[in-house]
């Protein structure tokens, strides 16, 4: 199965902004402003023979993300050759640098305005707060990862912006790998969980190609089991919940039976905490924050002196 977070950021871009993942919700997106009657404001007041030259701006310091998403919109709006990109996704870039141009007729400018800076302030601001959590681990074992925890709809695009800001992508859904969490695994007594995680894991494999399969635990008794399973049936360990002592206790009890599992931690992990995560010696750290709780970055567009002038 294709490993995303072995690809270059154009090759994940390719692989993650399909056309089913772009076109519809930024079809919708436009949609909600221009319903069935269109820009009246503009329309009203704008030659429509008129051409100007639209200037992508940063406004804060950050990481730019979603300039592929707009790439492939105006690509499918006829407009792929008006766009001139000067500062590519995971660049990083300052209050003032100009991202990118669009040169095409104002009306079709100011009708896909708010959308566009909409997706990329979004996407830059996920890529941003990313950022900062890789920076916040450099230097330890451990990768920063996302969650499933994204807007509806969204997902291909907010997991392309984490792996701009430098995260290991998660699996992408429900399909392409297996994560045995506690609703899963509520109605089994712990001296069954080894034997019947290890069943499971042996019928998820046979029945199709999975990126990893993982158990959730949340005590360490519920981990000491999870080792007793055959070796090469469980990929990842996620330890939910659990203070960084009871980490170091799980890193140090894998590593006395000296097992290639790899334990990520989950929960509880902010900017202010996560380095002491890391330090346990975990290999993967989960952050849902990263997308739920991304603010946006903010990125203006404005017409070109020239134009104006």
């Amino acid at each position: 199965m294709l490993d995303f977070n072995q690809l270059s950021l154009d090759q994940l871009a390719d692989a993650l902004l399909t056309d089913a993942a772009v076109y519809p919700v930024f079809d919708l997106a436009v949609r909600e402003d221009l319903d069935d009657v269109g820009d009246i404001t503009s329309t009203s007041i704008i030659d429509a023979e008129r051409m100007d030259t639209g200037v992508l701006a940063a406004r804060q310091n950050g990481i730019v993300a979603g300039m592929a998403v707009v790439q492939r919109y105006l690509a499918h709006r006829g407009l792929e050759a008006s766009l001139s990109v000067l500062m590519g996704d995971g660049q990083r870039c300052r209050a003032g640098d100009v991202l990118a141009e669009i040169r095409c007729p104002l009306l079709a400018l100011l009708a896909i305005e708010r959308p566009v800076l909409n997706f990329l302030g979004r996407l830059s601001g996920i890529a941003t707060l990313t950022g900062a959590y890789v920076k916040a681990v450099a230097g330890t074992k451990a990768t920063i990862c996302d969650t499933r925890k994204t807007i509806p709809a969204l997902r291909a695009l907010e997991k392309y912006a984490v792996a701009c800001g430098g995260a290991t992508l998660h699996r992408i859904g429900l399909f392409d790998a297996a994560l045995y969490k506690d609703n899963h695994l509520a109605h089994i007594p712990n001296d069954e969980l080894a034997a019947r995680l290890a069943e499971a894991a042996r019928r998820v494999r046979a029945s199709r190609e999975v990126r990893f399969v993982e158990v959730e635990v949340d005590s360490l008794e519920q981990f000491a089991e999870v080792l007793e399973i055959e070796p090469g049936l469980i990929d990842i360990v996620l330890l939910d919940n659990m203070q960084p002592e009871m980490l170091r206790q799980a890193v140090d009890h894998r590593n006395s039976r000296h097992s290639r599992i790899m334990l990520e931690a989950s929960g509880g992990v902010d900017l202010s905490t996560v380095r002491v995560i890391a330090e346990s010696g975990v290999e993967r750290i989960a952050v849902g924050a990263v997308t739920h709780g991304a603010p946006w970055l903010d990125i203006g567009l404005d017409l070109s002196a020239e134009q104006v002038g």
